[in-house]
């Protein structure tokens, strides 16, 4: 009989969703490495399901393949209509003739003088204009070298807007300028925000969120072990968690995180249509395997929801050695890290979107767990992403040792 997985039953289903969602583009090792575990993991968890033939598993693969496809179609069909049918077809085509009063285009001085020097001479239409035949020779000397610096900044602009799209629409101008410099640009933070705002390319902001917490008051609460105090020298020292909701059609999904304070890193979540306690012990377990079991001593803090005081959350706690931490009812202050996490979820993920499908939703919303894990660069870590600072860490700490 085979060892028994360390990665709850749920992670690995939704893993192997993820997989077959990619419809054979992406390899095990690049899904795998979004989710931080091995491709062999991965492609045994595909197989036993394959081999398994479970028609619940294959449905939720099939039907985020076909979702997906049917949502490519769109947008090709989209991006082919015709002139006079898409979005905004009473728009002047580019390169028109046609402008608004007050946009018409105005001759510079500068361009004016070689068009006319022949008939009146330099000096002449110099003194006419205003200027200096000096400026005017500095003006011909320099232009080969703003030429070349319209076309980087078309580049920069061109890049800027790739990036943009490749994280959804949500980053400033503080993460792009650090995928930017990630990059290998040495580039300006205030020209990246110049530049964001004349190409009105925008992120997105925070939006007011509702409160979902309810308290078990017969229950003693844990003691307050954090006390505002979200900050952590290392690894594993300090945790955080809560619940959040995902309206999908007229029915919700609920979301339940485990954050690493050092590294801003999700270690550990569950994702349900309920919410009782099993949806917190599991992404509790599941952080407990992401970092291979030594979590003794670790501090979990969380707020004071009924999911948190329950005996089996207890219990599952104090079987890992990890110690319960609790702040105070309706003080969001108390659980900073969790609420800022969700609303950084909310503007980034959810918002301009209507979920209908929970086998999609759930799909797309551990897409986004693993791309915030990997990819998404975290203002309280340099711009870092939570992968890299660990890896920076750990790289630091056994040089240290070895020194």
């Amino acid at each position: 009989m085979g060892r028994k997985s360390p990665y709850p039953e749920e992670f690995r289903k939704d893993a192997v969703a993820l997989y077959r969602a990619a419809a054979g583009k992406r390899t095990y090792a690049a899904v795998a490495a979004d989710l931080g575990i091995t491709a062999e993991s991965l492609r045994t968890w595909v197989r036993k399901d394959e081999a398994r033939a479970e028609p619940e598993g294959r449905d939720v693969g099939v039907s985020a393949v076909e979702e997906l496809a049917r949502l490519r179609a769109e947008n090709a069909r989209l991006l082919k209509a015709e002139k006079g049918v898409a979005a905004g077809a009473r728009d002047p085509a580019p390169g028109s003739r046609l402008f608004r009063s007050g946009g018409e285009v105005k001759t510079r001085r500068w361009d004016f003088i070689p068009d006319n020097r022949t008939d009146f001479g330099v000096k002449r239409v110099c003194r006419v204009l205003g200027v200096s035949r000096a400026g005017y020779y500095r003006h011909l000397a320099t232009a080969q070298a703003r030429a070349e610096r319209r076309a980087e900044e078309k580049r920069t602009v061109a890049e800027i807007h790739e990036i943009h799209a490749e994280h959804g629409g949500v980053y400033g101008a503080p993460r792009v300028h650090a995928e930017l410099r990630a990059r290998g640009h040495g580039i300006n933070r205030k020209r990246v925000t110049r530049l964001m705002r004349v190409n009105h390319i925008v992120g997105r902001h925070l939006r007011k969120k509702k409160r979902t917490t309810i308290a078990d008051r017969t229950v003693p609460p844990a003691p307050d072990l954090v006390m505002r105090d979200f900050t952590a020298d290392a690894l594993n020292t300090r945790w955080c968690g809560d619940i959040t909701y995902i309206a999908v059609g007229a029915t919700w999904l609920y979301l339940a995180t485990v954050i690493d304070i050092c590294s801003r890193r999700v270690v550990g979540w569950s994702i349900a249509d309920h919410m009782r306690t099993s949806l917190v012990t599991d992404a509790i377990e599941m952080a407990v395997a992401a970092r291979g079991g030594q979590v003794n001593g670790v501090v979990f803090h969380t707020d004071r929801g009924s999911q948190y005081s329950a005996a089996a959350f207890a219990e599952i706690c104090r079987r890992h050695g990890i110690r319960r931490s609790m702040g105070r009812v309706g003080s969001s202050y108390d659980n900073t890290l969790a609420e800022s996490f969700f609303q950084g979820l909310k503007r980034e993920w959810l918002h301009g979107h209507r979920w209908t499908s929970k086998a999609q939703t759930r799909l797309e919303l551990f897409r986004w767990l693993a791309y915030y894990n990997q990819r998404r660069r975290h203002s309280a870590l340099g711009y870092l992403t939570p992968a890299e600072f660990e890896q920076q860490l750990t790289t630091s700490h056994t040089l240290s040792l070895v020194a």
